[in-house]
């Protein structure tokens, strides 16, 4: 008998065989779940349940500043239009946000921001934001307009470039 087998009647390589087998499952099954886009979503599960398992909810949290409710809700909308669910819920968890979100319209006129018609719940508020200050703040009338324009069109090697620099 070898020293690396199990029982007498198998040979060395039925038991590296074994593990051999198992090892290949682990990694296809990976592999599988990664090209499903079902990992990460499995990880940020993993992470807000460690997350909530590890919160002190004992220790009072500091009043949420109205600025700090404006800006988690921006934030909260563009998790929410991304599909991240699981940050979200420890974003709300965490920050101590109302469970409902606040209404678009509401934000948006907290902002002072008037929405284009074509524009209007196509994409985060956020979104709009950014745009309007990668053009350099430049609004088309004296009120905060935010166009409708995606970021998907934004030329992608302005992104990393100072304003100055930029196209």
């Amino acid at each position: 008998m070898c020293s690396n087998c199990i029982a007498y009647d198998k040979g060395c390589f039925d038991v590296f065989g074994v593990v051999l087998t198992d090892l290949l499952m682990v990694l296809v099954l990976k592999d599988t779940l990664e090209k499903r886009g079902a990992l990460g979503q499995i990880k940020a599960r993993i992470r807000a349940e460690v997350f909530n398992a590890l919160d002190d909810q004992s220790v009072p949290r500091p009043a949420l500043s109205h600025e700090n409710l404006l800006i988690n809700e921006l934030i909260r909308e563009y998790l929410d239009y991304n599909k991240y669910k699981y940050t979200a819920s420890v974003l709300t968890s965490e920050a101590g946000q109302p469970e409902v979100p606040l209404d678009r319209e509401f934000l948006a006129k907290e902002l002072n921001i008037v929405e284009d018609t074509s524009g209007k719940s196509v994409s985060p508020l956020l979104y709009g934001v950014l745009s309007h200050f990668l053009r350099g703040g430049k609004a088309e009338s004296t009120q905060n307009t935010l166009p409708s324009v995606s970021l998907l069109n934004y030329p992608e090697q302005n992104l990393g470039k100072l304003p100055a620099e930029r196209n």
